[in-house]
């Protein structure tokens, strides 16, 4: 019999990886993270998250405990997200709270505390090849997580378990419904945990950095209009260009902080043949060669080639991708690297 630690966060997912550690008959303690102490409406890891992973772990008669990384979290996922943004990048604090925390802090902390493995409820699997343990998309393609996950290494992954990355998300809820878990029905998360649906992120971001008017041009030049705050613009943003009568089919194509202009263009003017890329994380070795990409958490996988200087190239000319937005690599299903774009 192993212990495992079950990371808790209140919803479906968790509390099944939970129950099914239990039936196999794991000695399981259940934690949740405490890691935002400011307002909080959505996103996870609420007090309401917190309240119902207690409740599902008084359900299964196991142990559950709050580690509090408030500090960490400031200083690896919120201090960094306002950082970028000041800089006209598109953070995903998401993968940044999985990297420093989640996968990091917690699971150094597991090991220090005699557990044998760090339980999850992510939809991602873990598959032992000829080369070792590899991250793979999980079953449930429209619930993949394996794109935040990216920054995995083996190590990693031989001391995690991912239950229900082999299920599909209906099988996860059936079998929460079947034990009674209070959270069977219990929405999905969607959100950034530490920006709240009311203020939203304009105002979570004033709070913290100074904001700066921009004026809009075309491609040619020609002056449009003005933006509030060039720091909230993303490539590819339609809303909010204050451009009048031309805003029909007119797209932030790029975006400069630093001379506070922002040029809007067609939908044509945001193709691009080429994603460039920094901080690459790779499974084994830098790849070279033909591979699919995924560009955002909900994205598609496209098929592209990887350049000798670490760039994608894709087949057909595709939408830019914001700077500071993370590009995954895949073989099939395994995952084999990741990068930031620039």
């Amino acid at each position: 019999m192993s212990r495992v630690l079950v990371a808790m966060s209140g919803g479906v997912d968790s509390a099944v990886s939970a129950a099914l550690m239990k039936e196999q008959g794991h000695d399981v303690t259940g934690v949740t993270l405490k890691l935002w102490g400011g307002p909080q409406d959505q996103g996870c890891c609420s007090v309401s998250d917190v309240d119902d992973a207690r409740r599902v772990a008084q359900q299964l008669d196991i142990d559950h405990f709050v580690f509090n990384y408030g500090e960490e979290f400031d200083r690896h996922v919120v201090g960094p997200y306002v950082d970028a943004h000041a800089v006209g990048l598109t953070p995903n604090p998401c993968i940044e709270c999985n990297r420093h925390i989640k996968f990091d802090a917690l699971v150094t902390r597991a090991r220090k505390l005699g557990f044998d493995s760090v339980v999850t409820g992510h939809h991602a699997r873990i598959v032992d090849t000829d080369k070792g343990l590899r991250l793979a998309r999980g079953v449930d393609e429209s619930k993949d997580q394996s794109y935040v996950l990216y920054m995995l290494t083996a190590a990693d992954l031989s001391m995690l378990e991912f239950p229900v990355g082999e299920m599909t998300k209906s099988q996860v809820r059936e079998i929460a419904s079947r034990r009674g878990l209070r959270s069977a029905t219990k929405p999905d998360s969607q959100d950034v945990c530490f920006i709240t649906a009311s203020e939203g992120r304009a105002r979570f971001l004033s709070d913290r950095l100074e904001l700066h008017s921009a004026e809009v041009v075309d491609v040619k030049g020609n002056e449009l209009g003005s933006v509030d705050a060039v720091e909230l613009v993303t490539i590819g943003q339609r809303r909010g260009l204050n451009l009048g009568g031309n805003a029909d089919r007119t797209y932030a194509v790029q975006v400069d902080v630093r001379s506070r202009r922002v040029v809007a263009g067609s939908a044509e003017d945001l193709l691009s043949e080429e994603v460039s890329l920094s901080d690459h994380v790779w499974v084994d070795e830098p790849y070279i060669g033909r591979l699919q990409v995924q560009i955002s958490a909900h994205g598609a996988q496209e098929p592209a080639y990887l350049t000798a200087d670490g760039n994608v190239h894709w087949d057909d000319a595709r939408r830019k991708v914001a700077p500071g937005q993370a590009v995954v690599f895949y073989r099939d299903d395994l995952v084999i690297g990741g990068a930031t774009a620039v």
